[in-house]
């Protein structure tokens, strides 16, 4: 009987493949490899993730893995996805997520002026107070600002005292678990350049323009008498954005305490931050001791996480409009800007891939969300712990993401 052209076809390539079959018991490695080339996705990406596990890497090392299959609502690869793990800088996703689905996006970090007394030929006669809302990005345009508000209120001269209302927070100026070696910034509700000087610097700037100051600093807070003179404020956006791209500490410290804040906790502390943590933990239908929060950046020590618990953050995020569309904007893509900006340059997965990074001592993390090639959403954790050199999890790291984002 003859056989159509397509069905000699057919035929010649099922007796290729069965001869190809048979070669690759031959070599184990090679068998491992083809299997994931001809098994159809996500099967084909299980194979190579695990191939890429027999690393002798981690053999001295951990690593946990999960990947989340967005569009088809599933599980697609799973490594110690329940072992606890230090987070490093993607505790920044937790923060962040926390943070805009408690606050909102159109939330604003404020900075308020006001003064008591009143003002009689260009002397107030009373107090100038400062109202720190813990905004990190409060600059010396901001503080230009202040002054030349009291100056569009005639004030030349000043008889009291400049007060610091730093009542939002607590008294910590560091976060539970940091090194003492670490460059760590102050965490006080008054900043100005990222800087405890603020009080310093606004006595400063009042002098430079000729306006006289009698008084002291001190601290103190706004009382219920006192009027409004001027507010400078940074949305939730323009904090994210350094906060996520560049991994700055600070800036996710301030969104942890902002967090804390909104309870109406007066001050607001790191349990108060935790608390609605957890209570988002909860919702997710994980539960929240299993896991460790100290701190908003990732820099403390006593952080515990698992690749599940980001991915379910993740995922939670992406099925929330109004937390992904602030959300992912701010995360580091590859191969263009952010902590990603010199991975997976020239690959399927530059300008794809968009994910958190993390590195403090022996451990490196990415966590975020790519497009497969089949078109498919997907998220992902992935924590390296216990390497001595962490370019190599970085590797391992783009590695998968590689996988995942490869035709």
């Amino acid at each position: 009987m003859l056989l159509s052209p397509l069905a000699v076809t057919a035929q010649t390539e099922n007796d290729e493949y069965l001869e190809y079959e048979d070669s690759l018991t031959e070599n184990p490695l090679m068998a491992d490899t083809m299997q994931a080339v001809l098994v159809p996705w996500p099967q084909n990406v299980q194979i190579q993730i695990d191939m890429l596990l027999e690393d002798p890497l981690f053999k001295k090392s951990q690593v946990a893995v999960e990947v989340y299959d967005l569009t088809a609502d599933s599980v697609i690869y799973k490594h110690n996805e329940r072992q606890l793990m230090r987070p490093a800088s993607t505790q920044k996703i937790i923060t962040a997520i926390t943070a805009i689905d408690r606050l909102g996006g159109a939330y604003q970090f404020r900075t308020r002026l006001f003064y008591t007394g009143s003002i009689s030929d260009g002397v107030l006669n009373g107090n100038v107070i400062c109202q720190g809302g813990f905004d990190p990005k409060f600059n010396t345009d901001d503080m230009k600002a202040f002054v030349e508000s009291l100056q569009k209120m005639g004030v030349d001269t000043i008889r009291g005292n400049l007060i610091a209302d730093v009542s939002m927070k607590d008294k910590d100026e560091y976060g539970e678990g940091w090194c003492w070696d670490d460059d760590n910034h102050v965490l006080t509700p008054l900043l100005i350049s990222r800087k405890d000087k603020f009080m310093d610097k606004f006595l400063e700037f009042l002098q430079k323009e000729g306006v006289v100051v009698t008084g002291e600093i001190k601290t103190g807070v706004v009382p219920q008498s006192a009027r409004a003179i001027c507010a400078r404020f940074h949305t939730i956006d323009q904090i994210l954005k350094p906060m996520m791209k560049e991994s700055d500490n600070l800036y996710a410290e301030s969104m942890f305490y902002q967090t804390a804040a909104s309870g109406g906790a007066h001050p607001a502390s790191a349990r108060h931050a935790r608390a609605f943590t957890r209570q988002l933990i909860k919702k997710m239908g994980l539960n929240p001791d299993d896991y460790k929060v100290a701190d908003g950046s990732g820099l403390s020590l006593y952080n515990y996480v698992t690749a599940e618990e980001e991915v379910a953050f993740l995922r939670y995020a992406y099925n929330n409009i109004n937390i992904y569309e602030h959300f992912l904007p701010s995360l580091p893509i590859a191969g263009v800007d952010g902590t990603l900006k010199n991975r997976m340059k020239g690959t399927h997965a530059a300008d794809n891939v968009r994910a958190k990074t993390g590195t403090v001592t022996a451990i490196v993390s990415l966590a975020g969300y790519c497009t497969a090639a089949n078109g498919h959403n997907l998220c992902f954790s992935i924590i390296n712990q216990g390497l001595i050199r962490e370019k190599a999890g970085r590797a391992f790291q783009d590695k998968v993401c590689l996988v995942l984002c490869n035709p």
